[in-house]
Formats: structure tokens, C-alpha cells, sequence
């Protein structure tokens, strides 16, 4: 069943609970029996349904029981083998982590900016100028 070419069309097509592939390392697996027995809970595999789920795969860095698995799950080679699709975990967390720098940017400067010049005018004033 490794022969088979799966499209990105066929990938998108199954991510719901009762039929989901997932691509990882540019090879297609059948994980729809794993999901309900996934240590980290079927929400974490179903963000990744569609897309690119190589690097929220490393990421966590898995067990060599986890990878061992992976061979009864294959169903084939990715067609876009070398196409990057952007994993959903990481594009959540490319997501959370830009806008927590802007929002807290400016005040991570300037808030130590205007103590600094707090200190030194306070140190003019008062060793009597």
C-alpha cells in the first residue's frame, strides 16, 4: 500500500475523526485508529489534519515506540514532496509569538529607558546642582 501517490486534494480531504492522514517527512500516514489512543489527546493529531505535521512531530520529540508505529499507518509517498505546507501548531505558534512581540516590544524599551533617565534626573536634583 506504500506505492500509492497521495495528492494535496486527497490529504485535505481526510482530516475529520473517522478518516485522517497526516504528512509527515514528505510520507502520508493513516492515523484515524491512532487518534482516540494518542497519549497527548486526539486535539493535538486533529490541528494538524491537512497540513504539514513533520515539524509538531519533531518538535515533541517522540518516542522510538511512537516512530515504530508509524510503518502500519503508511499509505504512500506526499506528490508535492518537496511543497512546504505550514503546519497548523506552528503556524498557531509563529501566530502567538508575533503578536506577543509587538505588544510588549515598545514597553520592554522604554520602560527601562525612562527608569534609567528617572535615576539620573533624580541624581542631577539632588546631589545639588
Amino acid at each position: 500500500m506504500a506505492d500509492r501517490t497521495v495528492t494535496l486534494e486527497e490529504l485535505r480531504a481526510h482530516k475529520s475523526k473517522e478518516s485522517f492522514y497526516i504528512l509527515l517527512h514528505g510520507k502520508v500516514y493513516d492515523v484515524t485508529k491512532f487518534i482516540d489512543e494518542h497519549p497527548g489527546g486526539d486535539e493535538v493529531i486533529l490541528a494538524e489534519g491537512g497540513q504539514d505535521a513533520t515539524e509538531a512531530f519533531e518538535d515533541v520529540g517522540h518516542s522510538d515506540e511512537a516512530r515504530a508505529l508509524l510503518p502500519g499507518m503508511l499509505i504512500g509517498e506526499f506528490e508535492g514532496g518537496d511543497v512546504k505546507l505550514k503546519s497548523g501548531a506552528a503556524a498557531a505558534q509563529a501566530s502567538r509569538m508575533s503578536g506577543a512581540v509587538e505588544k510588549g516590544s515598545n514597553l520592554s524599551y522604554f520602560l527601562p529607558l525612562g527608569l534609567l533617565g528617572a535615576y539620573f534626573a533624580y541624581r542631577f536634583y539632588s546631589t545639588g546642582a
